[in-house]
């Protein structure tokens, strides 16, 4: 083992106060700066450098650091306020690991007065209420998709376009209470001093956790305008009643030699040679510094930044351990802070499945969600083959084995990936277990920023689609994600019929590919209404958010159904909804489809592609037709 693991595992035994300190790096008095930095130590030399700009010029001042206490300390006389700062232990100079500033393009730390950063209010801003996550409906989005083809922006592409009249207002009247931002801290990809030439990345190549990302603001260069504005974004959210959830890649950074964990301390933070997130590195979560980072990091983002969530891309890559501590350590700030992630990884890790955050393992991770890609595939058809379509292309000619597949794997899904004595789990896709505790472990969708979108995936997988077919499917697809008993995503601007040119991976795609065309809510008016009123319906009617694994299996039963319809019941006014049976049915076959019934005197609130609370006609007996391509839904 390398001398620099040796030191590195010296952190183990110090108390966890000290462990946390070792990522307050910088502390500021008008009278001086104290800098502090994990670096091994054996290091030759660890140099503080200090500069006037937060690009290019000469130091101001270079001072040598000593190491104590398991820390490399220095500390420079004088007001250092407005000034920038770098570290350097011989592998090049970078702000450190826990930079809450930077200057542009992140290669330097920045020292400011952060409550300067606070939009007037910000004291009194509050999280909006959610008493479950079941009552969630989030809306994943691109700061960049969202607003830079929105005619009557002001701040195309930005995080101010968030404060927006037309942004707020599409939002509430969509009716989702949380949005997901991806990756928007500082990443590397985009170089924020060339922002003209429009280059597009998703942000999954993080260089400074802790710090919202340049391109994003409306000045790079003024390393308070990102916070302030990140601030403004949180809070106009926030008093519209919507939850912000932000995107984190703790598995991987930009790259391994130029990184901030890589140039304070080589090898501690990476588990070296391995590569589960696919991206060149993989880190070590495992490890007590890295845990300690990603805790703190999170812990920094609420307290800071008010964020009420976190999706963690490739969970699968962390371990069980280091996940558990983070939902313990949020819970003791807001328990109703949501965490979820992708319960896979991309490539082998170097730790054994058993000890990581993979969807399997769920069950060890209480109060922790995962994607579900069993209904996801199940309704579109499998994220290894963009032409193979799922139940939304079946037809008469699909076997009795896919039939069953798509079946049990849809039922799965919407129960909620929990134990249901209705699901044979020998024929759900990807998982022969449950591996949910409850429902709102569950997240339920069809498409999301990472893969085709929804209209474009149905083009790809069912020859010669109409229009027409095209828009009752997309609607059919959401009714199965919205009336699930999992936690509802939704991928932006499939409200609007999205589509990306038929590009599977547009994470540095053109806006041409990537943009929200919002001359769609003019050209397809009964999408988004249709979306509105879903989403409507899933908000005023508990039975379909029940949220409770032992109340979905006491009201939830599956009807018998034709050869590529699905039906099921929500009895006994499930969730003591004013409801007292609802019964969905869901139908992809391009023929009208007959069903028994329970006896009973139905009201239709949802038929042929529209959805109306207040009635679309009744239904008595126990019989019903649902029409091709759609959904119906009545109730007693």
């Amino acid at each position: 083992m390398k001398k620099a693991f040796l030191t590195g595992f010296v952190s183990i035994l110090l108390p966890l106060t000290t462990v946390a300190q070792q990522f307050r790096e910088v502390a500021y008095t008008p009278q001086q700066t104290e800098f502090q930095l994990f670096a091994p130590q054996n290091a030759k030399s660890v140099t503080v450098r200090i500069y006037r700009e937060g690009l290019g010029g000469k130091a101001l001042k270079k001072v040598k650091m000593q190491y104590a206490d398991g820390r490399w300390h220095a500390t420079v006389k004088g007001d250092l306020m407005g000034r920038y700062y770098t570290f350097d232990m011989g592998r090049g100079e970078c702000p450190g690991v826990f930079a809450k500033a930077v200057g542009v393009n992140g290669q330097r730390g920045a020292i400011i007065d952060r409550k300067t950063t606070d939009p007037e209010g910000w004291a009194e801003d509050k999280r909006p209420v959610c008493k479950s996550p079941a009552d969630l409906v989030i809306y994943e989005m691109h700061h960049r998709d969202f607003s830079i083809a929105r005619k009557d922006a002001k701040y195309k592409g930005k995080f101010l376009a968030l404060t927006e009249p037309w942004a707020i207002q599409h939002l509430k009247t969509l009716g989702v209470n949380a949005v997901h931002i991806l990756p928007s801290y500082d990443f590397g990809s985009v170089d924020e001093t060339r922002l003209t030439d429009n280059k597009y990345n998703w942000g999954y190549d993080p260089v400074n956790y802790n710090v919202p990302d340049g391109s994003y603001s409306t000045d790079p260069y003024q390393p308070t305008v990102r916070i302030r504005e990140f601030k403004q974004m949180v809070q106009a959210l926030h008093l519209a009643g919507i939850r912000v959830i932000l995107d984190v890649v703790y598995n991987h950074t930009y790259d391994i030699d130029h990184s901030n964990f890589q140039r304070t301390y080589p090898d501690y933070y990476y588990r070296v040679g391995s590569n589960g997130s696919g991206c060149g590195n993989e880190t070590a979560s495992e490890r007590p510094m890295m845990r300690e980072f990603m805790k703190q990091s999170v812990k920094y983002w609420i307290d800071e930044y008010h964020i009420d969530g976190f999706r963690f891309d490739l969970m699968g890559v962390h371990d069980i351990e280091t996940m558990n501590q983070i939902r313990q350590m949020v819970d003791e700030i807001d328990p109703t802070i949501f965490i979820y992630g992708e319960g896979w990884s991309a490539g082998q890790c170097a730790l054994p499945t058993e000890q990581l955050g993979v969807k399997a393992n769920i069950t060890r991770m209480p109060r922790i969600a995962a994607f579900s890609d069993e209904i996801r595939d199940a309704l579109r058809g499998p994220f290894s083959d963009d032409k193979i379509s799922g139940w939304l292309g079946m037809n008469t000619t699909t076997s009795k084995t896919a039939w069953d597949n798509f079946n049990n794997s849809l039922r799965f899904g919407i129960v909620g990936a929990i134990q249901h004595p209705q699901v044979d789990m020998t024929k759900v896709n990807y998982s022969r277990e449950p591996w949910a505790l409850e429902p709102t472990q569950m997240i339920s969708y069809v498409s999301c920023h990472d893969d085709m979108c929804l209209v474009d995936r149905l083009k790809a997988s069912i020859p010669q689609l109409s229009q027409d077919e095209l828009i009752r499917l997309n609607l059919l697809a959401q009714t199965a994600v919205f009336t699930s008993q999992g936690v509802p995503f939704l991928l932006s601007g499939e409200e609007l019929l999205r589509d990306k040119k038929g590009v599977h991976n547009s994470f540095e795609s053109p806006d041409s590919i990537n943009h929200l065309d919002w001359d769609h809510l003019k050209r397809y008016p009964q999408v988004f209404e249709y979306y509105k009123n879903l989403i409507a319906l899933r908000r005023h009617h508990p039975a379909f958010r029940l949220g409770d694994a032992g109340l979905v299996r006491k009201h939830l039963e599956f009807l018998d159904a034709p050869h590529g319809v699905i039906a099921y019941r929500l009895k006994g006014y499930a969730g003591r909804d004013d409801w007292r049976n609802i019964i969905v049915i869901l139908n992809s076959g391009k023929e009208a489809q007959r069903l028994t019934i329970p006896q009973g005197c139905y009201t239709k609130v949802c038929a042929d592609s529209v959805i109306n609370e207040q009635g679309l006609g009744i239904i008595q007996g126990n019989e019903v037709m649902v029409s091709a391509q759609s959904a119906l839904i009545i109730h007693e």
